[in-house]
């Protein structure tokens, strides 16, 4: 397993992140996600330890708290401590009915903590996410708790999630011009079937050292070469039930055509070779994958070892090229005057 510095902290973090929104068995829409028990999500963590994987993915809303209960477990259950598997989790999302059981204020914040620490069973969180913006909270409120966490030693690094380029600069300000702790990552969706991060939030990122993470890089599966919508429901999955990243069969039915032609060169497989196109890309320090099997995850960490040609490379760029945005595509318009 490769390595790589994360943003502009002093951690050293593998190239593939294992993700546990598998692990437990809640209710709603955990229903077509997760699942996994205890004794299978151990299975899950000592293979992805024995190929070098550090870093584990979860958050205080899967399966309503179970998926951080079950990392917990199993962490205590192999013995791993923070120096073998870092953990990252989140807070943003509902968890409970009342009016303060949800968002990014200060005490919906502290109180999402102290659960978190009980159930995983350590004395502190390598990397609290803000998973997604909360239009209720203003900023600063949000990222004086996460400093004062951090002075605290509750949490190590904080990062965020699904933030966009003008919020990452945003934070970044605000956070500067307080001392307060920075950014250290962005978790965000990227995959061959969603390159809109390649048009502002990647450079912010870079500019600001900080490191992308990138969740649901199959696309909710749908880039494992299962689906398309000539199968039709032939293939089984969670996205026979869910379009969830939501994906436009007419847009992204060629990248899985090419993903096959590519796999069946390389005699590899369609999900292997969209995992190499990511650890491929500069914008990129590590990929989140998550499994329901060992089979599946030993797969996609083999991602690692498949390396693309160049001619691979482009016919996949060219396949997944994505509709540049205003005002981007008037740059490039004046930009030729330039040429």
């Amino acid at each position: 397993m490769n390595y790589c510095t994360f943003g502009r902290s002093g951690l050293r973090v593998s190239r593939f992140a294992l993700g546990a929104m598998t692990f437990g068995a809640g209710s709603g829409i955990w229903e077509s996600i997760a699942g996994l028990n205890r004794e299978q999500a151990t299975r899950l963590v000592g293979l992805a330890l024995d190929h070098g994987v550090n870093l584990i993915d979860t958050a205080d809303a899967y399966s309503q708290g179970q998926s951080e209960l079950v990392v917990g477990q199993v962490l205590a259950d192999l013995g791993v401590d923070e120096t073998r598997m870092l953990v990252a989790t989140k807070v943003r999302l509902r968890t409970g009915p009342g009016p303060n059981q949800v968002g990014l204020g200060r005490s919906h914040i502290l109180r999402t903590i102290e659960t978190s620490l009980k159930r995983l069973g350590r004395d502190h969180i390598d990397l609290m996410q803000l998973h997604d913006r909360d239009a209720l909270t203003p900023l600063d409120e949000t990222l004086r708790a996460l400093d004062d966490l951090v002075s605290q030693g509750k949490v190590r690094h904080i990062g965020v999630c699904n933030f966009s380029a003008a919020e990452l600069e945003r934070a970044h300000a605000i956070a500067s011009h307080a001392h307060w702790a920075q950014i250290t990552s962005n978790q965000v969706h990227y995959s061959l079937a969603a390159r809109d991060i390649e048009h502002d939030i990647a450079a912010v990122a870079q500019q600001n050292n900080v490191a992308l993470m990138v969740w649901s890089p199959l696309s909710g599966g749908y880039l494992s070469g299962k689906y398309t919508a000539q199968d039709g429901q032939a293939a089984k999955g969670r996205r026979t039930n869910l379009n969830f990243p939501p994906i436009d069969p007419q847009k992204v039915d060629p990248i899985v055509y090419e993903l096959r032609a590519i796999a069946e060169a390389m005699e590899t497989t369609p999900a292997q070779v969209a995992l190499a196109w990511l650890l491929g890309r500069d914008e990129v320090a590590t990929v989140i994958v998550g499994a329901s099997s060992e089979s599946q995850l030993l797969a996609n960490l083999q991602a690692e070892e498949r390396v693309l040609s160049m001619e691979h490379r482009q016919r996949l760029n060219d396949v997944s090229k994505p509709i540049v945005p205003y005002p981007h595509w008037m740059q490039r318009f004046h930009d030729k005057d330039r040429a």
